[in-house]
């Protein structure tokens, strides 16, 4: 996925200003961090019943793109 743009957003009245999924407080690191302790995209889907297949994807993408652009400084 490399339009995590679509999904991922900063607010600065959210979660203080951290990358969340879409509109709601679940942010980037929340989910890689469930993925993180073993828990699949469904399990996470099943609990956070807001949250799609493509929102976990955007997440890693997201999470992968800040990991190149620090490789490349």
């Amino acid at each position: 996925m490399s339009d995590y743009k679509k999904i991922i957003r900063r607010n600065p009245k959210k979660r203080f200003g951290k990358p969340c999924v879409r509109d709601t407080r679940i942010t980037v690191y929340d989910v890689l961090g469930w993925l993180a302790t073993g828990m699949t995209p469904r399990e996470i889907i099943r609990d956070f019943p807001e949250l799609t297949d493509e929102d976990i994807k955007a997440c890693l993408a997201y999470a992968a793109d800040k990991e190149r652009k620090i490789q490349h400084v």
